[in-house]
């Protein structure tokens, strides 16, 4: 399964949740997770990764940031 599979099956299993899903493009910060889900009161970042696909230093660095901030973040591998 390809990432942008991976990012498709995430995106369609929170929107059946009652999520407002938006895939991240293009930001002001690199390394932002691919999409960001919102609920009242709730927002959730997830990184797509294939089952063998690996975080960047980059990445994991902006993941522990919006965790600093409080948010809730996932790595998301289509299980």
């Amino acid at each position: 399964m390809t990432e942008s599979q991976i990012q498709s099956k995430r995106i369609e299993q929170l929107e059946e949740d009652g999520w407002y899903v938006i895939k991240l493009t293009v930001t002001n910060k690199n390394g932002i997770p691919d999409l960001i889900a919102i609920k009242p009161d709730k927002v959730l970042f997830i990184e797509c990764k294939t089952k063998t696909g690996k975080t960047s230093k980059l990445q994991e660095y902006r993941i522990k940031e919006l965790n600093e901030y409080g948010f809730t973040t996932e790595i998301y591998r289509g299980e």
